[in-house]
């Protein structure tokens, strides 16, 4: 994978990247999985919506560097401007997955011409009442894959089954998430400073979602000036895995239609 150095402040950073299709770009930013729980969606999102799909892996992330500078999505999302930056890419759609939903509203809310608009994933890093993150970090990876998908059974792993390098990968990236996150995975200041965001923004959310409930989904769209919110049926916090042609589809059309005014309700699977 292609190794960029972006640069960050005063310094560089080294960011690994995939780079797949041609067409409008778009910027996909993984979560606390790690890239490989948007790859095989960035492919099939490269090859059936005519775009160029750009994923970085997170610094801390399967083993790559993070410098100390590096310790929150803002942070992240400073980064990730630089990278447009450096690519020279504009009118760029932004689509993140949990963190990198997260990281993908602090990156709507800095002021770069590049980014055109913003599609949030069960999306969390929001404050909201009775309606509380789930407490990521102290989950077995059995819990985490009953919250995390519709049907846990088909889409969940077992640790026991995988290789040595896999577990000390996933380990690894569990640390860095915390750094990135906190162990609350919220920022309560997010969801006050969300409405100055001036961009198109689509919140989708996974029906059966139990790491942020569709509640919680709601008032991130609540939070986003003339945001559209799509709920996905058939799917949990990770709807790139479970229900993908679903995704791609919403994508495609939001970047087709007027999102303001095109996109809320439900989708049929």
């Amino acid at each position: 994978m292609p190794l960029l150095d972006v640069p960050l402040d005063t310094t560089t950073v080294p960011v690994t990247c995939t780079d797949q299709g041609r067409g409008r770009p778009v910027l996909l930013l993984h979560g606390g999985g790690g890239p490989l729980t948007v790859s095989a969606w960035a492919h099939r999102l490269a090859t059936t919506a005519d775009v160029r799909v750009i994923v970085p892996t997170h610094p801390g992330f399967e083993g790559t560097p993070r410098p100390e500078a590096l310790s929150s999505p803002r942070d992240l999302a400073r980064l990730y401007a630089g990278l447009l930056e450096s690519l020279d890419l504009d009118d760029v759609t932004v689509v993140g997955n949990s963190l990198g939903g997260w990281i993908a509203a602090e990156l709507g809310l800095l002021d770069t011409t590049r980014v055109g608009r913003q599609v949030l994933v069960d999306a969390v890093g929001i404050e909201v009442p009775g309606h509380p993150v789930a407490d990521f970090f102290a989950l077995t990876p059995q819990q985490v894959a009953e919250r995390s998908y519709a049907d846990p059974a088909t889409f969940g792993l077992d640790p026991a089954t995988l290789p040595a390098e896999r577990l000390a990968a996933m380990v690894g990236n569990r640390a860095t998430l915390q750094v990135y996150g906190g162990t609350a995975m919220t920022d309560p200041t997010l969801a006050g400073r969300l409405a100055a965001t001036a961009r198109p923004t689509l919140v989708v959310w996974g029906e059966a979602d139990r790491i942020g409930d569709p509640d919680y989904g709601r008032a991130y769209a609540a939070a986003l000036p003339g945001a559209g919110f799509v709920l996905l049926p058939g799917a949990g916090h990770l709807p790139q895995i479970e229900t993908p042609d679903v995704l791609v589809d919403v994508v495609r059309g939001f970047l087709q239609e007027t999102p303001r005014a095109s996109f809320s309700g439900s989708m049929a699977k």
